[in-house]
């Protein structure tokens, strides 16, 4: 799960309203951590943005942080950790953002819940095509 998660290139191929992806550049740390740079263009009806990140990828640790570089939000982090668990693996996210449009924000409040579900859903549904029911 934890390489999945990592693979932001792929996102378009199954996660909701990623319209694209581009993986600026990803730098080893002397810490066994890597630094990459990723731009997501997010697109749902009428909007269509585009946000850069810094994601720091702690694949020993199995743990991912993400932290809001430019585009439309005020803020935004999200933490994802995983661990092994008999028969699968347990994945902690949490995520906290604002956007600076009020308009998005209101959306944003109105169905977050919702999306939140559909993008759980389709990391799930991802994991099944690339892992099968193992």
């Amino acid at each position: 799960m934890y390489a999945l998660v990592a693979d932001v290139a792929s996102y378009p191929q199954f996660l909701p309203w990623t319209a694209a992806a581009r993986v600026r550049k990803v730098t080893p740390q002397a810490d066994g951590s890597d630094l990459m740079e990723a731009d997501l263009v997010i697109s749902f009806k009428v909007f269509r943005e585009r946000f850069g990140s810094r994601v720091m990828l702690w694949p020993e640790d199995r743990r991912i942080e993400t932290e809001y570089l430019d585009g439309p939000f005020k803020h935004m982090r999200s933490n994802w950790g995983f661990r092994d668990v008999d028969g699968g693996c347990e994945v902690n996210f949490d995520v906290d953002f604002a956007f600076k449009n009020r308009l998005l924000q209101s959306a944003a409040e109105l169905f977050f819940y919702e999306a939140m579900k559909r993008v759980v859903r389709a990391f799930e549904e991802r994991a099944d095509t690339l892992y099968g029911d193992t």
